[in-house]
Protein backbone atom coordinates (compact mmCIF):
# COMPACT_ATOMS: atom_id res chain seq x y z
CA UNK A 1 0.00 0.00 0.00
CA UNK A 2 1.43 3.11 -0.76
CA UNK A 3 1.65 5.93 1.95
CA UNK A 4 -0.57 9.53 1.62
CA UNK A 5 2.52 11.65 0.87
CA UNK A 6 0.58 14.92 1.90
CA UNK A 7 3.30 15.77 4.15
CA UNK A 8 6.45 14.82 2.49
CA UNK A 9 8.55 16.68 0.09
CA UNK A 10 10.08 14.20 -2.89
CA UNK A 11 12.66 16.82 -3.62
CA UNK A 12 11.38 20.81 -3.14
CA UNK A 13 13.19 24.21 -3.55
CA UNK A 14 17.12 23.43 -4.43
CA UNK A 15 19.74 25.74 -4.57
CA UNK A 16 22.05 26.78 -7.49
CA UNK A 17 23.55 25.39 -9.36
CA UNK A 18 21.23 22.31 -8.91
CA UNK A 19 17.65 22.97 -10.82
CA UNK A 20 14.47 20.90 -10.00
CA UNK A 21 12.85 19.45 -12.68
CA UNK A 22 9.70 18.09 -12.77
CA UNK A 23 7.54 16.47 -15.37
CA UNK A 24 3.67 15.87 -14.98
CA UNK A 25 0.81 14.79 -17.02
CA UNK A 26 -2.21 17.08 -15.37
CA UNK A 27 -5.04 15.11 -16.97
CA UNK A 28 -6.68 17.19 -19.28
CA UNK A 29 -10.08 18.85 -17.30
CA UNK A 30 -13.04 16.87 -17.13
CA UNK A 31 -15.80 17.70 -15.03
CA UNK A 32 -19.15 15.85 -16.53
CA UNK A 33 -21.16 13.60 -14.79
CA UNK A 34 -20.22 10.62 -16.52
CA UNK A 35 -16.96 10.91 -15.59
CA UNK A 36 -15.83 8.99 -12.11
CA UNK A 37 -15.09 11.49 -9.61
CA UNK A 38 -10.92 10.37 -9.15
CA UNK A 39 -11.00 11.81 -12.48
CA UNK A 40 -12.40 15.23 -12.48
CA UNK A 41 -11.05 18.19 -12.34
CA UNK A 42 -12.35 20.14 -9.30
CA UNK A 43 -12.45 17.05 -7.43
CA UNK A 44 -8.03 17.34 -8.37
CA UNK A 45 -7.21 20.70 -8.60
CA UNK A 46 -6.43 21.00 -4.54
CA UNK A 47 -4.18 18.20 -5.19
CA UNK A 48 -2.70 19.65 -7.77
CA UNK A 49 -1.91 23.16 -6.24
CA UNK A 50 -0.72 21.33 -3.00
CA UNK A 51 1.60 18.72 -5.02
CA UNK A 52 3.01 21.85 -6.68
CA UNK A 53 3.62 24.64 -3.69
CA UNK A 54 5.41 21.61 -2.07
CA UNK A 55 7.53 20.70 -4.61
CA UNK A 56 8.65 23.90 -5.94
CA UNK A 57 10.02 22.89 -9.06
CA UNK A 58 12.52 25.30 -10.96
CA UNK A 59 11.49 24.21 -14.50
CA UNK A 60 8.19 21.98 -15.02
CA UNK A 61 6.88 20.45 -18.21
CA UNK A 62 3.35 20.16 -18.62
CA UNK A 63 0.57 17.77 -20.17
CA UNK A 64 -2.76 17.90 -21.32
CA UNK A 65 -3.05 21.52 -19.63
CA UNK A 66 -6.59 23.27 -20.40
CA UNK A 67 -6.05 26.96 -20.39
CA UNK A 68 -7.54 27.33 -16.81
CA UNK A 69 -5.79 24.28 -15.76
CA UNK A 70 -2.34 26.10 -17.06
CA UNK A 71 -3.63 29.42 -14.93
CA UNK A 72 -4.28 27.17 -11.86
CA UNK A 73 -1.06 25.36 -12.02
CA UNK A 74 0.74 29.44 -12.35
CA UNK A 75 -1.22 30.32 -9.79
CA UNK A 76 -0.01 27.36 -7.09
CA UNK A 77 3.53 27.83 -8.61
CA UNK A 78 3.30 31.65 -7.52
CA UNK A 79 3.80 34.66 -8.64
CA UNK A 80 7.78 34.10 -9.23
CA UNK A 81 6.98 31.49 -12.20
CA UNK A 82 5.85 32.34 -15.96
CA UNK A 83 5.36 29.74 -18.84
CA UNK A 84 5.00 29.57 -22.45
CA UNK A 85 3.34 27.40 -24.92
CA UNK A 86 -0.47 27.36 -25.81
CA UNK A 87 -3.49 24.96 -27.25
CA UNK A 88 -2.23 22.13 -29.81
CA UNK A 89 -5.16 23.19 -32.03
CA UNK A 90 -5.79 26.60 -34.42
CA UNK A 91 -8.31 27.67 -31.47
CA UNK A 92 -6.23 26.41 -28.63
CA UNK A 93 -7.08 23.06 -26.53
CA UNK A 94 -4.95 20.73 -24.46
CA UNK A 95 -1.27 22.32 -24.36
CA UNK A 96 2.02 21.55 -23.14
CA UNK A 97 3.21 24.22 -21.27
CA UNK A 98 6.75 25.03 -19.70
CA UNK A 99 6.30 26.55 -16.14
CA UNK A 100 9.82 28.18 -14.79
CA UNK A 101 10.50 29.80 -11.96
CA UNK A 102 11.19 33.30 -13.58
CA UNK A 103 13.94 34.62 -10.70
CA UNK A 104 16.17 31.96 -11.48
CA UNK A 105 16.01 31.82 -15.14
CA UNK A 106 15.71 34.42 -17.87
CA UNK A 107 13.83 33.42 -20.95
CA UNK A 108 15.86 34.05 -24.22
CA UNK A 109 13.40 32.70 -26.32
CA UNK A 110 10.56 29.95 -27.06
CA UNK A 111 8.72 28.70 -29.68
CA UNK A 112 6.10 25.79 -30.33
CA UNK A 113 5.85 23.34 -33.00
CA UNK A 114 3.76 20.60 -34.48
CA UNK A 115 4.92 17.00 -34.55
CA UNK A 116 3.77 16.48 -38.04
CA UNK A 117 4.80 16.77 -42.03
CA UNK A 118 3.78 20.36 -41.43
CA UNK A 119 5.71 22.04 -38.33
CA UNK A 120 4.61 25.60 -38.34
CA UNK A 121 0.56 24.70 -38.84
CA UNK A 122 -1.22 24.66 -35.88
CA UNK A 123 -3.62 21.64 -35.45
CA UNK A 124 -1.72 19.87 -38.17
CA UNK A 125 -1.51 15.92 -38.05
CA UNK A 126 0.68 12.84 -39.19
CA UNK A 127 2.28 9.42 -39.12
CA UNK A 128 -1.37 8.31 -37.73
CA UNK A 129 -1.81 10.06 -34.65
CA UNK A 130 -5.70 11.83 -34.56
CA UNK A 131 -4.78 13.88 -31.83
CA UNK A 132 -2.37 16.91 -32.93
CA UNK A 133 0.74 16.47 -31.48
CA UNK A 134 3.38 19.70 -30.53
CA UNK A 135 6.71 20.09 -28.58
CA UNK A 136 7.60 23.21 -26.48
CA UNK A 137 10.82 24.60 -27.00
CA UNK A 138 12.65 27.58 -24.77
CA UNK A 139 15.86 28.48 -24.43
CA UNK A 140 16.91 30.16 -20.98
CA UNK A 141 19.71 31.13 -18.78
CA UNK A 142 20.28 30.71 -14.99
CA UNK A 143 20.69 34.02 -13.89
CA UNK A 144 22.31 32.57 -10.50
CA UNK A 145 25.21 30.66 -12.48
CA UNK A 146 25.09 32.27 -16.28
CA UNK A 147 24.72 29.06 -17.52
CA UNK A 148 22.15 28.19 -20.15
CA UNK A 149 20.44 25.26 -21.60
CA UNK A 150 17.37 24.70 -23.86
CA UNK A 151 14.27 22.73 -22.64
CA UNK A 152 11.77 20.51 -24.61
CA UNK A 153 8.49 19.56 -23.27
CA UNK A 154 6.13 17.26 -25.39
CA UNK A 155 3.31 14.38 -24.94
CA UNK A 156 3.50 11.63 -27.93
CA UNK A 157 0.43 9.88 -29.29
CA UNK A 158 -0.48 6.50 -26.85
CA UNK A 159 -1.87 4.64 -30.19
CA UNK A 160 0.41 4.89 -33.15
CA UNK A 161 3.86 3.54 -32.43
CA UNK A 162 4.95 5.01 -35.63
CA UNK A 163 4.00 8.42 -34.86
CA UNK A 164 5.91 8.15 -31.56
CA UNK A 165 9.14 7.02 -33.66
CA UNK A 166 8.48 9.67 -36.58
CA UNK A 167 7.93 12.38 -33.39
CA UNK A 168 11.66 11.85 -31.71
CA UNK A 169 13.25 12.02 -35.33
CA UNK A 170 11.82 15.50 -34.91
CA UNK A 171 12.52 16.19 -31.49
CA UNK A 172 15.76 15.15 -31.98
CA UNK A 173 16.61 18.15 -35.09
CA UNK A 174 15.14 20.29 -31.91
CA UNK A 175 18.20 19.49 -29.29
CA UNK A 176 20.64 21.52 -29.28
CA UNK A 177 24.39 21.98 -29.51
CA UNK A 178 24.60 22.80 -25.82
CA UNK A 179 22.62 21.40 -22.78
CA UNK A 180 19.53 19.84 -23.50
CA UNK A 181 16.27 19.09 -20.92
CA UNK A 182 13.61 16.97 -22.05
CA UNK A 183 10.30 16.37 -20.77
CA UNK A 184 7.72 14.59 -21.77
CA UNK A 185 5.15 11.83 -21.59
CA UNK A 186 6.10 9.72 -24.17
CA UNK A 187 3.59 6.71 -24.03
CA UNK A 188 6.64 4.07 -24.23
CA UNK A 189 8.58 2.36 -21.89
CA UNK A 190 12.01 1.63 -21.53
CA UNK A 191 13.05 -1.07 -24.73
CA UNK A 192 10.33 0.20 -27.30
CA UNK A 193 11.22 1.51 -30.45
CA UNK A 194 10.35 5.32 -29.30
CA UNK A 195 13.08 5.13 -26.33
CA UNK A 196 15.73 2.97 -28.63
CA UNK A 197 14.93 6.06 -31.34
CA UNK A 198 15.51 8.51 -28.79
CA UNK A 199 18.32 7.52 -26.74
CA UNK A 200 20.36 4.95 -28.46
CA UNK A 201 22.64 7.25 -30.15
CA UNK A 202 24.10 8.31 -27.30
CA UNK A 203 23.06 12.25 -27.74
CA UNK A 204 20.57 12.32 -24.71
CA UNK A 205 20.52 10.11 -21.74
CA UNK A 206 17.59 8.77 -19.34
CA UNK A 207 18.00 11.03 -16.04
CA UNK A 208 16.08 8.06 -14.05
CA UNK A 209 18.50 5.20 -15.05
CA UNK A 210 21.85 7.63 -14.92
CA UNK A 211 20.74 9.51 -11.75
CA UNK A 212 23.44 9.06 -8.68
CA UNK A 213 20.70 8.48 -6.81
CA UNK A 214 17.29 7.10 -6.82
CA UNK A 215 14.81 8.71 -4.53
CA UNK A 216 11.79 6.42 -4.59
CA UNK A 217 11.93 2.96 -5.90
CA UNK A 218 10.59 2.71 -10.02
CA UNK A 219 6.91 1.87 -10.34
CA UNK A 220 4.39 2.62 -13.52
CA UNK A 221 4.38 6.43 -13.64
CA UNK A 222 0.11 6.01 -15.66
CA UNK A 223 -0.92 4.72 -12.07
CA UNK A 224 -4.62 5.73 -13.01
CA UNK A 225 -5.41 7.29 -9.81
CA UNK A 226 -4.45 3.79 -8.13
CA UNK A 227 -1.58 2.66 -6.46
CA UNK A 228 1.25 2.54 -8.37
CA UNK A 229 2.89 -0.82 -9.38
CA UNK A 230 6.81 -1.49 -9.59
CA UNK A 231 5.74 -4.18 -12.61
CA UNK A 232 4.26 -1.10 -15.00
CA UNK A 233 6.04 1.25 -17.46
CA UNK A 234 7.79 4.66 -16.47
CA UNK A 235 5.93 6.41 -19.43
CA UNK A 236 6.61 9.73 -18.19
CA UNK A 237 10.51 10.62 -18.89
CA UNK A 238 13.22 13.70 -18.09
CA UNK A 239 15.81 13.14 -20.93
CA UNK A 240 19.30 14.96 -20.90
CA UNK A 241 21.90 15.58 -22.89
CA UNK A 242 25.51 13.77 -21.65
CA UNK A 243 26.56 17.15 -20.39
CA UNK A 244 23.59 17.46 -17.55
CA UNK A 245 24.59 16.21 -14.16
CA UNK A 246 21.72 14.07 -12.75
CA UNK A 247 21.95 14.47 -9.01
CA UNK A 248 19.12 12.36 -8.27
CA UNK A 249 15.86 11.29 -9.58
CA UNK A 250 12.32 9.82 -8.13
CA UNK A 251 8.46 9.20 -8.83
CA UNK A 252 6.49 10.74 -6.76
CA UNK A 253 3.24 9.22 -5.44
CA UNK A 254 2.01 12.38 -3.38
CA UNK A 255 -1.75 11.88 -2.29
CA UNK A 256 -3.80 15.62 -0.88
CA UNK A 257 -6.30 13.98 1.78
CA UNK A 258 -6.27 10.66 0.11
CA UNK A 259 -6.65 12.67 -3.31
CA UNK A 260 -4.73 11.72 -6.49
CA UNK A 261 -3.63 15.04 -8.28
CA UNK A 262 -3.76 13.11 -11.64
CA UNK A 263 -3.71 9.75 -13.21
CA UNK A 264 -0.08 10.06 -14.13
CA UNK A 265 2.71 10.67 -11.49
CA UNK A 266 5.26 13.15 -11.43
CA UNK A 267 8.53 12.08 -12.15
CA UNK A 268 11.25 14.78 -10.85
CA UNK A 269 14.98 15.13 -11.32
CA UNK A 270 17.63 17.37 -9.57
CA UNK A 271 20.60 18.47 -12.20
CA UNK A 272 23.07 20.77 -13.07
CA UNK A 273 24.61 22.62 -15.72
CA UNK A 274 28.22 22.87 -16.20
CA UNK A 275 29.34 26.61 -15.76
CA UNK A 276 29.36 28.79 -18.46
CA UNK A 277 27.77 26.16 -20.86
CA UNK A 278 24.79 26.77 -22.91
CA UNK A 279 23.23 26.31 -26.54
CA UNK A 280 25.23 27.40 -29.92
Amino acid sequence: MVEDRSALRLVGPVEPPALHVMTFNIRRRTNGVAWRRADRWRHRAGAVRALLQQEQPTLVGVQEAMPDQADAVLAALGSAYRFVGRGHGRRGGEGCPIFFDAERLELLDWDQTSLSDQPREAGSRSWGNLIPRIVVTARFRDRRTGSAFTALNTHLDPFSPRSRVRSVDALLTLVGHGPTILTGDLNAGEGSPTLRALLDDGGLKDAWSTAARRLTASVGTFAGYRPPRPSRARIDWIVVTPDVEVASAGINTFRHAGVWPSDHLPVQAVVAIPAGRGPA
